[in-house]
């Protein structure tokens, strides 16, 4: 384990370029799947969808790399920023310009990580939780992950299916990086464990939930549902994981609490305009 941050600092915001890459390359292709078409066989015919599969491949790489290293209250926060990256991107590839409101939501968000990490000063936990401190946390996961999905499968309205969906995908995400800080600590001591780990299993088990269902919710509805509700899921999903079961904590003091609650209402609401943002110039893109 590193004792200093810079290095989970600078592997979680490679990951997060490399999952804006995914991102913008992935949601265009399946944006561009008609209704009533099968997603998963049109999104495998599509060598942009294949594109963003390896950058995310390449992402995730990172993030583990940065979890290795770091605790999963600092390393989360600054994948968010991929939304910091993909902006740009996606207006490059569609020809529109950020607008002065964009920059202004940008720089809040970047400012609003900082300051969480400088105040927060998120430490490591342990990873040698027993199946019991793991049991209740994912109880309420699962519960609320499932209330989202099923929700999203039964509602008509295409804006409230993409965003539930969206939801659950990206909590099932965050799930996923809390086992992905266990597993990755295990490797490192008892390779042979890992591999016959349950957590294991469910790393992968989530991970590949998880991201059928962020492809679903693509398909759902408008891209301004679906991209602010697996941005924000999953760096909750992964925290609240962190402090249950994994012992991550952050200052406690009454002011920096007020700061961090501060910090996160910021990280709420210019992520969500962010993604709305880049929402609508994809989806101007295309009707172009």
């Amino acid at each position: 384990m590193s004792s200093s941050p810079i290095l989970p600092v600078v592997l979680a915001l490679i990951a997060a370029m490399l999952f804006a890459c995914a991102s913008v390359a992935q949601q265009s292709a399946a944006a561009a799947v008609p209704e009533g078409t099968s997603l998963i066989s049109a999104l495998l015919r599509s060598p942009r969808w294949w594109a963003g599969v390896i950058g995310d491949i390449g992402g995730y790489a990172m993030q583990v790399a940065a979890l290795w290293v770091g605790s999963v209250l600092l390393v989360q926060p600054l994948v968010v920023s991929m939304l910091l990256f993909a902006l740009p991107l996606s207006a490059k590839f569609s020809g529109f310009t950020m607008t002065r409101t964009t920059w202004m939501l940008a720089i809040s968000l970047a400012l609003a990580l900082a300051v969480f990490i400088v105040v927060g000063d998120p430490t490591e936990g342990h990873s040698n939780a027993p199946f019991s401190e793991w049991l209740v946390p994912l109880v309420i996961s699962a519960a609320v992950i499932s209330t989202c999905a099923v929700a999203g499968l039964v509602l008509k309205n295409p804006g409230h299916r993409a965003l539930l969906l969206g939801a659950a995908g990206g909590l099932l995400f965050g799930v996923a990086v809390a086992f992905t800080k266990f597993v990755s600590d295990l490797v490192e001591n008892d390779f042979v464990g890992a591999l016959t780990a349950w957590q294991t299993y469910a790393l992968i088990g989530c991970g590949a939930l998880g991201f059928y269902l962020q492809q679903v919710a693509f398909q759902a509805g408008p891209l301004s549902a679906s991209l602010p509700a697996v941005t924000i899921g999953e760096p909750f999903g992964a925290a609240f994981l962190g402090i249950t079961v994994l012992d991550e904590r952050v200052r406690d003091g009454p002011l920096a609490l007020v700061v961090i609650a501060v910090c996160v209402a910021v990280m709420i609401v210019s992520t969500i305009a962010l993604s709305r943002s880049q929402a609508m110039v994809t989806e101007g893109a295309a009707a172009g």
